[in-house]
């Protein structure tokens, strides 16, 4: 397999489902710059034409056979890196038929498009919420999946799927499960910039740009050191590296992998929000609020697997290097959004 493996690797042409998206551009970006050709299917819902900044682009939705057709007649697509899920919990409670329907229904349209087409290489963008409440951490590969809502199962659905492909139809895959994706390109070129946004350190420093009144805090009676909630914080350059690393593996070993990604250590709550008036130099209001149900104490990794496997280790490992780069893009790009 050594030259043709490392042939196919080199002239790789793979399409990014949700490429205009927080992960999916950025994964554009750096496959693009190592000499992918890189084709970017995305109907805009959650993300943004200007963020696709390589490769070309294709509107269209992950559900419309005619438009994956279409692509795979007209593109030599090598691989598929899928990142085209819907992500908030709490809308995937209070709407699970949308979830069921985006993130497992379209995702099987997808993946039969690719058996028409005998494409056979498929990156999954899987999530730490296929573990539910953890039993123990750091969580590893072998912790016990139990999701607690629609949103998790939608990701364990489409994991369980892929195994049936492969033991079916020989379709091999990776599935990553990400803790926490943070940070920017450090270009400044990218960044995350969700409608509405919910991940914990863009709106802190939206509260330290102004453009947020303050910062909530939900539960400080967690068994934690300081009472708060203790995450897992992984520099998306660094992810986007992991999902490079596996889809090399697989092809060179022809098997399917389940990873989970993440630094290893957990930043509470409070520490990022220490962090953040270190990093800004400014000061904002905090606000205690009630705990959130389903909120563990403690969420994090355990990457020795993908450390070992992929070779992989985060370059960007300390959380004030990856709130740097998210200020940056804060101040310089969002800011001036108005």
């Amino acid at each position: 397999m050594g030259a043709g493996y490392f042939s196919l690797w080199i002239q790789m042409s793979i399409l990014v489902v949700g490429g205009a998206g927080y992960i999916g551009s950025h994964m554009v970006k750096q496959l693009s710059i190592s000499g992918k050709e890189v084709i970017t299917l995305d109907n805009l819902s959650c993300g943004y034409r200007d963020a696709v900044k390589y490769g070309e682009f294709v509107e269209g939705d992950l559900g419309d056979p005619a438009v994956l057709d279409h692509i795979f007649s007209n593109y030599s697509i090598d691989a598929v890196m899928h990142f085209a899920a819907f992500i908030e919990v709490g809308e995937s409670v209070r709407d699970p038929a949308r979830y069921y329907r985006n993130n497992v229904v379209n995702t099987l349209i997808l993946l039969d498009a690719m058996l028409q087409h005998d494409i056979k290489h498929f990156i999954f963008s899987s999530t730490a919420a296929i573990f539910g409440e953890p039993d123990y951490t750091p969580i590893d590969e072998k912790h016990g999946k139990n999701p607690i809502n629609p949103y998790g199962r939608t990701k364990l659905m489409v994991e369980h799927i892929l195994q049936d492909y492969d033991s079916a139809y020989g379709m091999k895959s990776t599935c990553l499960r990400y803790f926490n994706a943070a940070g920017a390109d450090p270009d400044g070129e990218l960044g995350e910039r969700h409608d509405p946004e919910t991940h914990l350190i863009p709106l802190i420093l939206q509260a330290a740009s102004g453009r947020r009144e303050d910062i909530r805090i939900f539960g400080n009676d967690y068994p934690t050191d300081d009472g708060t909630c203790v995450r897992d914080y992984i520099h998306i350059n660094d992810l986007c590296k992991a999902h490079s690393l596996a889809l090399e593996r697989m092809l060179q070993t022809g098997c399917s992998a389940r990873y989970n990604l993440g630094n290893g250590k957990g930043f509470s709550v409070r520490q990022v929000i220490d962090a953040t008036r270190k990093v800004t130099g400014r000061d904002f209001k905090v606000t205690l609020d009630e705990r959130r149900p389903g909120d563990p104490a403690i969420l994090v990794a355990d990457s020795a697997f993908a450390n070992n496997e992929l070779g992989w280790q985060p370059e960007h490992p300390e959380l004030e290097s990856i709130i740097e780069t998210a200020w940056k893009w804060e101040t310089e790009f969002l800011c001036k959004q108005g």
